[in-house]
């Protein structure tokens, strides 16, 4: 399976991100097939599957004649060369589904799984062939933003690491390869960092929430898609960087828990978007205009990136 597309493709999972690996895979030509247990989330997948295709150009119907929906893994696996796990973000659940998987598929199909932080050697902790398990933390929406984070755990095998590299790259994706199995990776290590400093500044009543927001898309937020941090510093001169630094880094928050202040506004009920309050209100409606223009952002950022190939 290096350096090309599997023939046939299991997603363990099919609420939005196990909808969008779908799409993102039977749009290169791989066939999927997806098991959820709960009949809503079958019902949802085709409309999911094809508005992804819509946005991106290509024909939803000939996209969604390589999607079967099912209710069970084992119908799923059936014939499969790779299984990506999409399920909650709960690790005895997880864990449940990799011993399952582990004990039914032969030892030669690859198993991912799809979680944001949870380290890969914990979910395959006590499995028979933890060998061929590696972690595949896709970025939501998985069509429109292309990055993967293929992660090795202790046990993973380097065949594996290859097999799942490779078809992810035949499926149109970028996958980077994480050598340490650390909690997060990299990208949500980096967001998380970012965000507990954000909610540290607004506690301390430093701005508000807003301006936080806008400082982060309207400053160094505008060069990130060009310029990482790394070679920011290079460029701007790591001397620069170090005289920042040692002003800064000592008044940085360093709480080792999550913020109190995000404590109570989830503690009170404030949710966010879905209850009308987070950080800041949100009206009705609002949330999904929002969404809306982040997905038509990156769709036109996928599209600079590929040249207009968004197939």
């Amino acid at each position: 399976m290096n350096d090309r597309l599997p023939a046939r493709l299991a997603v363990i999972g099919g609420g939005r991100m196990g909808a969008g690996i779908a799409q993102v895979f039977a749009a290169a030509g791989t066939a999927v097939t997806v098991s959820d247990p709960s009949p809503a989330a079958r019902a949802a997948l085709p409309g999911r599957v094809t508005r992804a295709a819509t946005q991106l150009g290509l024909d939803p119907a000939a996209v969604l004649r390589r999607v079967t929906v099912v209710d069970r893994p084992v119908t799923a696996c059936a014939g499969a060369e790779l299984v990506i796990e999409a399920g909650p973000e709960n690790l005895a659940v997880k864990r449940q589904i990799f011993a399952d998987l582990d004990t039914m598929l032969p030892a030669s199909v690859v198993l991912t799984s799809n979680t944001s932080a949870i380290p890969i050697g914990r979910i395959a902790a006590g499995l028979i062939h933890p060998e061929r398990v590696a972690g595949t933390h896709f970025w939501n929406p998985p069509h429109l933003v292309p990055l993967v984070e293929v992660v090795r755990a202790a046990d993973t095998a380097a065949a594996t690491m290859d097999a799942t590299v490779g078809a992810l790259a035949a499926a149109g994706m970028r996958p980077v390869r994480v050598d340490a199995d650390v909690p997060g990776f990299i990208g949500n290590r980096l967001q998380h960092a970012l965000k507990r400093e954000a909610i540290a500044l607004v506690a301390a009543g430093v701005c508000s929430a807003e301006t936080v927001d806008l400082v982060c898309r309207h400053g160094f937020g505008r060069r990130l898609p060009y310029l990482g941090p790394l070679e920011q510093a290079d460029l701007g001169g790591l001397d620069l960087t170090l005289a920042i630094h040692q002003v800064l880094m000592p008044d940085l928050d360093a709480t080792g828990q999550p913020q109190p202040l995000l404590v109570d506004l989830v503690r009170r009920g404030d949710l966010g978007a879905s209850t009308g309050r987070g950080f800041r209100a949100w009206q009705p409606g609002e949330a999904d205009r929002r969404l809306a223009e982040v997905d038509d952002a990156l769709l036109r950022q996928r599209r600079a990136e590929t040249g207009g190939e968004t197939g």
